[in-house]
């Protein structure tokens, strides 16, 4: 039963159908990741697969010949008891799924798994690219934890690493299926990216008819009517283009862009961020935060990463 969900030609196989990609590290809040995703594989018709990454601490030694024996043997119990760990945390998840699944609180979708060994961050980027899921869904700790727990996070490291889009559910996010939410915000800068990201969150909510996208553009410095006529000019265009979807546009004139994101969240009751990151250098990365990961540290409002 164990290895049933554990098939590498499974992935290979392309069926037609989407893929839908889940990281978890056995918490709570990648439980609540995986329930979303399954929903959203329903609503799809996609594929799951969850992925767990575990680190090996233990590497071939430097030490003599006749020492290294005895200390080798010694390393290689040790991985085989993280291994053994690894595979009983995946079948307690596993167990947990098909649990909830029979008494109906998942939906039956087609789901499996797949163990890999090194840095999260490096092998879920890696799996990706030879996975190719339609989106990515991965679970987050919230805005409540030390700051301490934050640095190096998986979540924004997979963020600006690849091109797939990403779902951030932090560990309070209030629903666990799209269909119950009726706000999301979309955060433009006028870019030509954003035509590109608009078009993935359009095909995204297909079967989502009843969500209303607010086009938000956030002005730090003082904004003049030009961006308001730009606003206009892109909900135009989109209802043009997207004659199904509900939109409307806001404008928000700050100098403190968190603070005021967070009352707009809150007065407007936006259930999801959604917006535009471009992949930026390591040095850029270094010293000069994407907004994408400055919302997912300070917020609890889900977020929706689309690549432009």
């Amino acid at each position: 039963h164990l290895f049933s969900y554990d098939d590498d030609e499974t992935y290979r196989a392309d069926d037609g159908r989407r893929r839908i990609l889940i990281p978890v590290d056995f918490s709570d809040y990648s439980m609540k990741a995986c329930q979303i995703a399954f929903n959203l594989a329903r609503d799809l018709d996609a594929k799951v697969k969850i992925m767990h990454v575990y680190f090996n601490p233990y590497y071939p030694t430097a030490l003599p010949m006749a020492e290294a024996f005895a200390y080798q043997g010694k390393e290689e119990k040790e991985f085989q008891n993280i291994i053994e760990r690894v595979k009983e945390n995946i079948q307690k998840l596993c167990n947990k799924i098909d649990k909830k699944v029979s008494e109906g609180e998942f939906p039956p979708v087609n789901y499996s798994y797949v163990l890999k060994e090194g840095l999260p961050e490096e092998e879920i980027v890696t799996f990706t690219k030879e996975y190719k899921p339609a989106i990515i869904v991965m679970g987050t700790r919230g805005k409540d934890q030390k700051d301490a727990d934050l640095i190096g996070s998986v979540t924004a490291e997979v963020i600006e690493m690849t091109h797939v889009p990403i779902i951030a559910i932090p560990e309070n996010t209030p629903f666990v299926d799209l269909k119950d939410v009726k706000r999301i915000a979309f955060l433009t800068n006028f870019s030509q990216r954003d035509l590109i990201s608009f078009d993935l969150l359009a095909k995204l909510l297909l079967p989502y008819q009843d969500i209303k996208i607010s086009l938000t553009h956030i002005s730090v410095k003082k904004s003049d009517q030009w961006d308001e006529i730009k606003l206009e000019g892109i909900k135009a265009y989109f209802s043009k283009q997207y004659p199904n979807l509900n939109l409307d546009y806001t404008l928000i004139d700050t100098s403190d862009m968190l603070k005021s994101l967070d009352e707009y969240i809150q007065n407007e009751k936006i259930q999801i961020l959604a917006l535009t990151t471009s992949k930026r250098n390591i040095f850029a990365r270094m010293f000069s935060p994407s907004i994408s990961r400055k919302m997912l540290f300070h917020s609890d409002t889900p977020l929706l990463v689309l690549r432009g």
